[in-house]
C-alpha cells in the first residue's frame, strides 16, 4: 500500500500524528487487513474548514504515487479535540470524485 493521509488542520496543534503513524507500523485500526508492507508517501492537512483543499491535496498525493488515501481519525471521529468535522462527509465524497474509483479512501486510521 502507498499511503496518503489528509488531516484536519485544526487538530495540528494538538496532535502531531504519532497515533496515526502508531496504526501503520501495528497494522491496527483501519490498517488491520493490509498485507504486505505500508509505505507513508504523504501527510498532509485538509487546508482548513471547510475542507475545499483536500481534494487537490488529494490529487498531489496520487501524483505522488499514493494508491490509498487515508482522513485521520480527526476529521470522522474527532479524535483527540473530540470535535469530528462537520464537513467530512461531503469534503470525503469531493476527494472520491477528484481522484476516482482506483483509489481506495479509508475515513479513519486508528
Amino acid at each position: 500500500m502507498k499511503l496518503g493521509i489528509i488531516r484536519c488542520m485544526q487538530t495540528e496543534d494538538y496532535c502531531p500524528g504519532t497515533s496515526d503513524f502508531k496504526a501503520i507500523r501495528k497494522k491496527s485500526g483501519a490498517f488491520a487487513d493490509v498485507e504486505g508492507d505500508i509505505n507513508l508517501v504523504g501527510f498532509t492537512s485538509c487546508g482548513g474548514c471547510p475542507g475545499k483543499k483536500a481534494a487537490l491535496r488529494a490529487r498531489e498525493l496520487v501524483n505522488r504515487g499514493v494508491d490509498t488515501i487515508a482522513f485521520a481519525s480527526c476529521i470522522k471521529k474527532g479524535v483527540p479535540i473530540g470535535f469530528p468535522c462537520p464537513h467530512a462527509e461531503k469534503m470525503m465524497e469531493l476527494v472520491q470524485k477528484e481522484v476516482g474509483d482506483r483509489i481506495k479512501i479509508l475515513d479513519h486510521t486508528h
